[in-house]
């Protein structure tokens, strides 16, 4: 992958200021596990490689995903196999749930979140990240892209409360986020050459992101969204 290749020629904090939207992926998730009680059950629909299970650790953490987006990943850590849209659990049986960049990836979103609402307790939060301008990735796997409108569209549906709903980045910084994709096209020797020609503007124009005030550019959201308590 094009971003692993980035991140060994980078330093840390270099490439955690270039890879904007990974980063405020991971620290969403981080910030959000210090928020769920210890010991409590937390479901990870759509975990993939179940790689935030270390945010998780004071908690009952259940990664479940159909292991079919990517052929190459390791989906030996998940403990359930199962379409998102017919979770195998209880209602009102998780005090938090997880859905990270997984919503493009599922043929029938709304029911994906009815899913979810239904096997939170009352009270409890669900964190989703979806994409809104990205490149298509884990083909045929890969449906649809979401607004901030689109997506609290779903949560309402499924009567769940909106606690914020982020964009991640502007204009800017997905411009740059496609320079960075621009690598790809330039293999072996032409790539340390592209890297120089495509870098520095990809390293300025996050600086610009500012400018953007509405974000209807970003490349993605993050959202919280909460079911309400029990009448």
């Amino acid at each position: 992958m094009i971003y692993a290749r980035v991140q060994s020629w980078l330093p840390g904090w270099l490439y955690r200021y270039l890879l904007h939207f990974d980063t405020v992926l991971e620290v969403s998730v981080r910030d959000f596990a210090a928020t769920i009680p210890a010991g409590t059950r937390v479901l990870d629909a759509g975990a993939g490689e179940a790689r935030h299970g270390r945010y998780f650790a004071g908690h009952l953490y259940t990664p479940v995903d159909l292991a079919i987006g990517d052929t190459t990943w390791d989906y030996t850590q998940i403990q359930a196999l199962a379409d998102l849209t017919a979770l195998p659990f209880r209602s009102n049986a998780f005090r938090a749930a997880l859905n990270i960049v997984t919503l493009e990836h599922v043929r029938e979103p709304q029911q994906v979140i009815g899913e979810l609402a239904r096997v939170l307790e009352p009270g409890g939060r669900v964190l989703l990240v979806v994409p809104h301008e990205w490149e298509v990735h884990q083909a045929p796997h890969d449906f649809f892209r979401y607004t901030r409108y689109g997506l609290r569209h779903l949560l309402d549906q499924a009567g769940l409360e909106v606690e914020r709903l982020d964009p991640v980045g502007g204009y800017f910084r997905l411009m740059s986020r496609r320079l960075l994709n621009g690598l790809q096209f330039f293999p072996g020797w032409a790539f340390p050459l592209a890297a120089l020609f495509l870098a520095l503007p990809a390293l300025l124009l996050p600086l610009l992101d500012g400018l953007d005030k509405e974000k209807n550019f970003t490349l993605g959201y993050v959202c919280v969204a909460r079911k309400p308590e029990a009448a």
